[in-house]
């Protein structure tokens, strides 16, 4: 029997070719505009910068169609549950959300339950959804995004389910509205896509091949956002550092990072960076240009090169850690983090250790850890593994306790230093306390008065611990 809706496919998202990618220009059809008028929706997003900038998308969609934001879900005619695929605990996660939302939908029957993101993305868990979530009315994936109005505009009009996941390499879509849900900090895609196909990572299957975004409409979304007040920009992509390879052009990320900086955009960012792509053109980028902040994010993932190798990372230690001390001898006081995998399947006690020699030559500023995670569909999910979790729960212990010590190492530099903070507002554990980040993107909490979202200020560091720092707002 021929099914009535697109299922996603790992097969088919496995294909890649070297053809540069289509562009399109969105625009939306004049059916459903005004058909949220007098309707709210809510949106739930997990995972990755790239996913809140999903997110925005979704908003930006909805807010055309009439709908209006809502913080509760009981408020909402429109839920959307942003996925995030990574890691297994994440997924159980957004299983129990969608669980929990059929009380709404039992007392709202016209509420229309949304899941996009990267799960959509995943054949097993679309036939879960629709086997045992009937609550859930549309799945759509990360290629069509712009097809959320067209799912919602056919649900209300023949109150049927609705199931579109491309599996594909993928294209570019500009002049998509967004909804900015900061009015200082932004994200910015640059590209999207992965072609590195790590052993473990579903990344690839899911946002497809890397495509670049043209240099003339990432300038001008950056200058857009320059004359509309926001103080940062990061500029986002599953690899920055591979920008404009699929172009052939002759034309880097590094020489995108200058362009950037011209736009005069007080503080630029970029996540994430792999070792294989980070080239002598943009360090130069970086020193030369006092807007681009001190801080890389530069994933290792593990010290040994047999789990490196497994990894299909592409990079030795040896490789990794010359890189590393490059960037430090290159780019005095920047802050470097990390990404650790502990437990790859049948990672030894030596390989373990090789990681944690790894990190005591680097003293990274902060690392974000986590236990290997198996992926269906990835190379490493067939791997054999004979280490108990305990292990890997002890071994995820003692490296971060040591990441731990590094980080408040590092922060000590900035004891009764003054520091320039870019404010995020009051902080959620305290009204009485602000909260924002410095350019070395060291989260600091700080008293003072008068102060504004997207205010830069300078803040005296009075007190440190490993991942914050306190202070006192200094009045000019």
């Amino acid at each position: 029997m021929k099914k009535d809706y697109l299922l996603p496919s790992l097969n088919d998202a496995r294909k890649r070719n070297k053809e540069t990618s289509e562009k399109f220009s969105f625009s939306l059809d004049e059916r459903y505009k005004g058909i949220g008028e007098h309707k709210k929706y809510h949106i739930i997003t997990h995972g990755c910068q790239a996913n809140q900038r999903d997110s925005e998308t979704m908003a930006g969609l909805l807010d055309a169609m009439g709908y209006e934001m809502c913080d509760q879900q009981k408020d909402a005619d429109v839920i959307i549950i942003n996925t995030c695929a990574v890691r297994q605990n994440a997924e159980e996660k957004v299983l129990g959300e969608i669980g929990a939302l059929k009380r709404l939908k039992r007392e709202n029957p016209d509420l229309i339950i949304a899941i996009g993101g990267c799960m959509a993305q995943e054949e097993k868990t679309v036939s879960l959804i629709m086997e045992k979530y009937r609550q859930v009315d549309i799945i759509f994936g990360t290629h069509n995004i712009t097809s959320l109005p067209k799912l919602i505009y056919d649900v209300i009009s023949d109150k049927k389910r609705k199931v579109e996941v491309y599996s594909k390499m993928g294209e570019i879509i500009e002049s998509v509205p967004v909804t900015r849900f900061m009015s200082h900090k932004a994200w910015v895609n640059i590209m999207y896509g992965c072609d590195k196909f790590c052993s473990y990572c579903i990344v690839p299957y899911t946002r497809g091949k890397e495509r670049s975004r043209d240099k003339k409409d990432i300038v001008a979304e950056v200058e857009e956002l320059v004359s509309q007040g926001y103080k940062e920009v990061c500029l986002l992509g599953q690899n920055v550092n591979a920008y404009g390879k699929d172009l052939k052009i002759d034309y880097t990320f590094g020489d995108l990072l200058n362009d950037v900086a011209k736009t005069g955009i007080p503080r630029i960012r970029f996540m994430t960076s792999h070792p294989w792509d980070f080239d002598d053109t943009m360090i130069a980028s970086i020193k030369n240009n006092k807007n681009i902040m001190p801080y890389i994010h530069l994933p290792i993932q593990s010290g040994n090169d047999e789990i490196l190798r497994k990894m299909n990372r592409r990079y030795t230690r040896e490789e990794y850690l010359a890189l590393f001390d490059k960037l430090k001898a290159e780019l005095p006081g920047f802050a470097f983090t990390t990404d650790i995998i502990v437990g790859f399947p049948n990672e030894s006690k030596e390989a373990f250790e090789d990681t944690l020699s790894a990190v005591r030559h680097c003293e990274y500023d902060n690392a974000f850890t986590f236990i290997y995670s198996r992926r269906e569909g990835t190379p490493a999910a067939a791997m054999e593994d004979h280490v108990d979790m305990e292990v890997k729960e002890q071994r995820l212990q003692q490296l971060n306790e040591l990441v731990a010590y590094y980080a408040n190492k590092n922060n000590q530099r900035f004891k009764d230093q003054v520091v320039e903070v870019l404010v995020d507002g009051l902080s959620k554990r305290n009204s009485n306390v602000y909260s924002g980040y410095t350019p070395e993107n060291k989260l600091v909490n700080f008293t003072g008065e008068n102060v504004k979202t997207g205010d830069l200020v300078k803040v005296k560091i009075t007190k440190v611990m490993s991942f914050s720092l306190n202070g006192e707002l200094i009045k000019e």
